[in-house]
């Protein structure tokens, strides 16, 4: 169960990210889109909490980089 649990949060995050991608190429202006972008912002940040919890403070935050990376190129 260990793994399959960092693997979701690993998806998570990843989604997150690509939404994030899609926000700043989408139609949301201004205040909408500042919001939003801070709401899937805060959920990389809780993801990357409970991820640390399994894998360490240290990896998580080498996974987020690697995510981000991944992602948003």
């Amino acid at each position: 169960m260990h793994q399959s649990e960092i693997a979701l949060l690993r998806q998570r995050i990843a989604e997150e990210y690509e939404a994030i991608k899609q926000g700043l190429n989408g139609l949301a202006w201004g205040t909408a889109k500042h919001e939003i972008m801070d709401l899937r912002m805060r959920r990389v940040d809780q993801y990357q909490g409970q991820l640390a919890r399994h894998i360490g403070e240290s990896e998580a935050t080498l996974a987020i980089y690697d995510l981000y990376n991944q992602v948003m190129g």
